[in-house]
């Protein structure tokens, strides 16, 4: 499931916008904590309670909750309601007026809900952290009606606005959370590289390893899911390649590294056996160097040595 919040100035545009949903039979209210029916007179509820904070500019509360296609036709629209509440209480909103809409005019039901900040009491619902706590209470709201997981917050990054978007248009889980959730799955099997990567095919995953041909030295991994590739870290911190050779690789003696296709690997081997010739061919030179210099110096002449002796002039 996935919330988007709205804090707005104007209650009167966002009960029209509902309202016409509901006119145009693509909406209905599951419940409402207010006397009016009509857009107009509800925004005059909302506003009289408003005015026991005038300094409040942005006192409309706008959220959606919208659930994965599977799970469309799992809430009753009692317990759809039931949701909704148990959101508006878990987000400080007990004590505030509401309505609750349940919109279908997608392939995904969804619920929208109209809140106001300002309480009975006069208190001010805190903003403090919200995209935080709602994502927790979401994850709590999931177990509690059976719900599809939608990510495990502790393997999820923050979603950019165009997936958030895309979700709230198509309602289908962002494509980086289900790669996310297949590497989580197949990371758990403890496997070798080799079976990590032809596991991963079969899920319709790409990987590439950016490993160099003369050392072998591997810098990093990404991975290509439904035309898209994704950086292992941009990801998930979890599966960038310092990170994942340590759930792969678990026994000295298996670690292999090498997965590089055999035709760069052919080449590599060439490259490494050109530089060891040259290595051992510039040991020969220099040993053979030094050895003949040796015997220069052993057959030559006592008298050359004297003869080459620098001669010194004293002066009287």
């Amino acid at each position: 499931m996935i919330s988007k919040q709205i804090k707005g100035v104007d209650f009167c545009n966002v009960l029209k916008y509902n309202q016409n949903k509901v006119d145009k039979g693509e909406a209905i209210i599951l419940d409402s904590n207010l006397a009016s029916s009509s857009v107009i007179k509800q925004t005059k509820e909302f506003n009289v309670v408003r005015q026991l904070k005038p300094n409040l500019s942005k006192a409309v509360y706008h959220v959606s909750l919208n659930l994965p296609y599977e799970d469309a036709n799992k809430l009753s629209d009692e317990k759809f309601a039931n949701l909704a509440r148990d959101y508006l209480v878990g987000m400080g909103f007990k004590d505030s007026q509401y309505v609750i809409y349940k919109h279908f005019d997608r392939y995904h039901s969804h619920i929208h809900i109209v809140a106001n900040r300002v309480k009975y009491s006069g208190d001010v619902v805190s903003d403090s952290h919200d995209y935080k706590r709602s994502e927790a209470l979401i994850r709590k709201l999931e177990q509690k009606y059976n719900l599809t997981e939608f990510v495990r917050k502790e393997q999820s990054n923050v979603l950019s606005k165009g997936e958030i978007e895309k979700c709230l248009r198509t309602g289908d889980v962002p494509e980086r959370l289900e790669l996310q959730n297949i590497l989580i799955e197949i990371l758990n099997q403890n496997l070798l590289m080799k079976d990590f990567i032809d596991k991963l095919k079969l899920k319709g995953v790409n990987v590439k390893i950016n490993q160099s041909l003369t050392t072998g030295f591997i810098s990093g991994i990404s991975f290509e899911y439904k035309g898209t590739f994704y950086k292992g870290s941009k990801i998930h911190k979890n599966f960038s390649w310092n990170n994942i050779k340590i759930k792969i690789i678990t026994d000295e003696q298996n670690r292999n590294y090498s997965i590089i296709p055999e035709d760069n690997a052919g080449i590599r081997a060439a490259k490494t056996k050109t530089v060891g010739d040259e290595k051992l061919i510039s040991k020969i030179s220099r040993t053979h160097n030094r050895e003949s210099s040796e015997n220069i110096k052993q057959n030559r002449p006592a008298n050359e040595e004297i003869k080459n002796k620098p001669r010194f002039r004293f002066r009287r």
